[in-house]
């Protein structure tokens, strides 16, 4: 079992700059491949970012390339997602999710694929 703690969330102006974190603990944190995830009002759920265990393998939404950086810290069980440039359509309630896996490379952006996963946070990002 894998506990998902999302913190990081708010208000802010568009063109602003938040920084989400998620803390897990329980099974072993490098054992997991960690993505992000986000839910606007509805709509459904939608991929945004993922990290693949150790090697640092990234991969981004479309819509999110460019404006947000996920990383991680093996030491501390915690992902990041940096978000710049942020837009009113990036507006919605911000989920992360772990992925086991035994492959350093593996990451993936479908939600099916993910075990475990935090109780979100909220961004709103004002016009």
């Amino acid at each position: 079992q894998v506990q998902l703690v999302e913190s990081g969330g708010g208000l802010v102006q568009a063109g602003g700059s938040l920084r989400l974190s998620c803390a897990a603990s329980g099974r072993t944190f490098s054992s997991y491949a960690m993505g992000w995830f986000r839910q606007a009002p509805g709509k459904e759920r939608e991929f945004v970012s993922a990290i693949s265990l150790t090697v640092g393998n990234t991969y981004y939404a479309d819509s999110v390339k460019g404006r947000f950086t996920i990383s991680r810290d093996n030491a501390k069980n915690t992902v990041y997602l940096q978000m710049n440039s942020l837009k009113p359509e990036d507006t919605a309630v911000y989920y992360c999710a772990a992925q086991y896996t035994s492959s350093n490379w593996r990451i993936s952006g479908r939600i099916y694929e993910y075990d475990y996963w935090g109780q979100g946070t909220q961004v709103t990002v004002s016009s």
